[in-house]
């Protein structure tokens, strides 16, 4: 649902994050931040523009961020959509409420609880895309060290352009704190606030956040 609308702005290159599930195959242990860095520059190398628009959702979002902090050369700019531990901390809240999820013993209907709570109470549904997310809560298991909370100091030292896409109602962080970092810590920052929106403010306003990129973009891209 992402895509479309983002091809509409240039070429898109999707990645499933090693460690976590999907199709890509993590061949070598994870260790820290910086190894996490490492893997997302090795790809990115073998793609065919020197840099690139980095683009991460959630736990994605730290990807890109971690990546930009270790090893920022092939970042032409970031997009960071209500991501996790860059901003601000999860809320023990969220963290409480996760734990069942990933006991596979625990019935499916904990698991549907969870997903609807991160999107402001929206059912978990019967989609492709939902019974793949609790297929993975389900069977998969981490193995990947706990991510470091990128401190304001690090936001500072990135030099890249940065839009920073916050959701009004998640649950992931602080709404208000996390804008509030992103606006006074981010030297090349631009921060919207998407009113209404959960969590999964991609699933719920793909068109929004293309329009919102592509203006961010185009006097990058002139």
């Amino acid at each position: 649902m992402n895509i479309p609308p983002l091809l509409e702005i240039g070429d898109v290159y999707s990645l499933d994050l090693l460690g976590e599930p999907g199709m890509s195959v993590q061949e070598h242990p994870i260790d820290d931040d910086a190894e996490q860095a490492r893997w997302l520059h090795q790809v990115l190398k073998q793609l065919p523009a020197d840099q690139i628009h980095l683009m991460g959702v959630s736990i994605g979002g730290w990807t890109a961020a971690n990546l930009a902090r270790h090893q920022p050369e092939t970042i032409r700019a970031l997009t960071l959509v209500d991501p996790v531990f860059v901003f601000d901390n999860i809320p023990p809240k969220t963290i409480l409420r996760s734990i069942p999820t990933s006991v596979p013993l625990m019935p499916q209907s904990w698991r549907d609880s969870f997903n609807s709570y991160i999107a402001n109470g929206a059912p978990a549904g019967d989609s492709p895309e939902a019974r793949m997310l609790e297929v993975g809560q389900r069977t998969f298991k981490l193995r990947l060290p706990a991510p470091h909370r990128i401190s304001e100091a690090q936001l500072r030292d990135l030099t890249m352009p940065v839009l920073a896409v916050i959701a009004e109602h998640s649950v992931m962080l602080d709404p208000q704190a996390a804008s509030d970092v992103a606006g006074r810590a981010l030297p090349q920052g631009r921060v919207r606030i998407y009113p209404g929106a959960s969590h999964v403010v991609n699933a719920g306003a793909p068109a929004t956040i293309a329009d919102d990129v592509g203006s961010f973009l185009r006097p990058l891209m002139s």
